[in-house]
């Protein structure tokens, strides 16, 4: 591949280059790209990258996690909440393949990370070596882009490519394999080249403005015109380029998981949440709207149910970066594509400044039955046990919907997701594609390093977080401030909801017994406590903010609360039951 480079080294440097080794050119690379935190767990083969790093601790901030996967999910949330590229280090055999799942989870929610495996000497390649393993071959369908270095001189180009790859275009995550003797190999460094362009690789289609001419013109004609919003405005930084659009246009507008924030969860024209456990006017009135403007999102199966019922009323004009998505799997009647900080302004000129007053009201309607019949008694129940909305309703009263909620997957995943109050972008901190469960532990970590002056709070489920407790240790050594909620109730909840729905009650294998957490957290030097009466749900959730530093707040939820409204798997999104 040939690249074009952007010198970041003197040319005296440049011309007679400095001796080092490939662990110290690897390093300061990363330094060049503005790397400052990096998490990582050592072992033998990346050992020469882990000596070389003794010598800039001062200016790279390493976190030793406890196990490659916290580390890679870390990197992930890093990543989401501050925009920038995670970077991640493991070590050969287990330690690279311990990233399979978050790259597989990165790679599936376009999540830039660089992943920097150690491995064998470049002679014992082939030969079943300890902790040898063929890392190429076995993240080549989860990552974005991956390379084996066996010569210190590729160090720098292939960093360079590695960086430049993982943020462009649609972002997501790439790995690079050094081999040992790759890291302790001298050559002469003659600076690192930041990478800007690669002629086989085009991150951004070209922008075609008579798609976007055609898209104005559907919009304009549109008397129930509808918008959903994913996170490629996030990942393309067009938050104010997508709130003018909204407002000039005045069409009602609802998010995917990953979208939420982009604009603020109580925006007037902001309709609520898609999808499966969406809210209830989005998903019906999809199959009632004339022009559907889909806008950095992908159509998830999750989002449209059956694809053979959905929208097939509507016109359907789709904003993506990737051209692969378009005509995917819903057919489009015009695609736009290109970056949507780019094609929004443009459709914005020349679309006309309406209000659909009686369309947007269609949507609120739906909204207060839905209030009637599901919010109201899950975010103020009248019962004695706890619920998992009212959790969250009073984290967003103390919060003031400031926070950054992390979570993991299950039902609080989809409650927290529901209720939450979003005011800023990159806010919503979750596992998409994938729904790894174990995520949300390590990606608060990750979330907090990349947000340091946001409060930063884990929602996790009893389930979910003994997956990865043991990045409890990560916390303890190094005063991560991030407030944990493990909302507990003895099942593994959504499985269970599922087999409640749809197998008769048959609960195969979902009571799970837990140990007591706050000991737990105790043990890690984490206070905690644990309540399940709802005169004392306040007063915790509120020590829990007020603490200086980490604290592990359980909270004993209803063992047998389903969530709504949901879309059964099967169904069309206008066939989303309340009940």
């Amino acid at each position: 591949m040939e690249t074009a480079q952007q010198e970041v080294l003197t040319e005296q440097e440049a011309s007679s280059g400095i001796e080092m080794t490939g662990s110290a050119a690897l390093l300061e690379g990363l330094l060049a790209e503005g790397v400052d935190t990096i998490f990582g767990y050592p072992g033998g083969a990346i050992m020469p990258i882990y000596d070389a790093l003794y010598d800039y601790k001062e200016k790279l901030n390493h976190i030793l996690v406890r196990h490659e996967q916290g580390g890679i999910h870390a990197g992930q949330g890093y990543a989401r909440t501050s925009g920038k590229v995670g970077v991640v280090f493991a070590t050969s055999g287990p330690g690279a393949t311990n990233l399979v799942t978050g790259l597989a989870d990165a790679q599936i929610d376009s999540t830039p990370l660089v992943c920097i495996t150690g491995q064998v000497f470049a002679h014992l390649l082939g030969t079943d070596a300890f902790q040898e393993i063929d890392v190429i071959n076995i993240t080549s369908p989860v990552t974005k882009w991956n390379y084996q270095i066996t010569d210190a001189t590729e160090i720098p180009e292939i960093l360079a490519k590695a960086f430049y790859i993982a943020r462009s275009g649609r972002p997501g995550p790439v790995l690079i394999d050094i081999t040992k003797n790759a890291q302790i190999q001298k050559f002469d460094f003659k600076g690192y080249h930041a990478c800007n362009h690669i002629r086989s690789y085009r991150p951004k289609p070209i922008v075609r403005k008579e798609y976007i001419e055609q898209a104005a013109e559907l919009i304009n004609a549109a008397k129930k015109p509808f918008v959903l919003w994913g996170q490629g405005v996030l990942l393309g930084s067009a938050e104010q380029e997508f709130r003018a659009f909204v407002e000039k246009t005045g069409i009602p507008a609802a998010w995917t998981i990953l979208g939420a924030g982009a604009i603020e969860s109580d925006h007037d024209l902001n309709v609520g949440m898609l999808g499966m456990h969406g809210n209830y006017g989005p998903n019906v009135l999809t199959n009632d709207c004339d022009v559907l403007i889909a806008i950095g999102m992908r159509f998830d199966d999750r989002v449209t149910g059956r694809l053979d019922k959905y929208a097939k009323q509507a016109k359907v004009v789709h904003l993506d970066i990737d051209p692969a998505e378009i005509d995917k799997n819903v057919q489009t009647t015009v695609p736009v594509w290109g970056d949507c900080k780019e094609t929004l302004p443009l459709l914005t000129e020349l679309c006309e400044a309406k209000q659909h007053t009686e369309w947007l009201a269609k949507f609120r309607s739906y909204e207060k039955e839905e209030q009637l019949q599901v919010i109201q008694d899950e975010i103020f129940p009248t019962s004695d046990e706890l619920t998992m909305g009212e959790v969250i309703q009073i984290l967003n009263e103390i919060t003031g919907g400031e926070a950054v909620m992390v979570t993991d997957v299950g039902q609080h995943q989809m409650v927290t997701c529901r209720y939450a109050k979003f005011n800023k972008t990159r806010s919503n901190v979750t596992s998409g594609g994938l729904g790894t469960m174990g995520f949300a532990l390590p990606a608060a970590i990750g979330a907090k390093y990349g947000a340091l002056d946001r409060t930063v709070v884990a929602i996790i489920g009893d389930g979910g977080v003994q997956m990865t407790i043991q990045e409890l240790g990560t916390i303890m050594q190094f005063d991560v401030d991030v407030k944990i909620i493990v909302l507990n109730n003895q099942f593994l909840g959504m499985v269970r909801q599922w087999q409640e729905l749809f197998n008769d009650r048959r609960y195969s294998f979902v009571d799970i017994t837990s140990p007591n957490f706050v000991k737990v957290a105790e043990a890690y030097g984490i206070p905690g406590s644990s309540v399940s009466k709802r005169e004392d749900l306040r007063t915790a959730i509120q020590t829990m903010l007020d603490t200086k530093g980490s604290y592990f707040l359980e909270v004993m939820v209803t063992k047998e609360n389903n969530v709504f409204p949901m879309v059964p798997q099967g169904c069309s999104v206008s066939e989303i039951r309340l009940k």
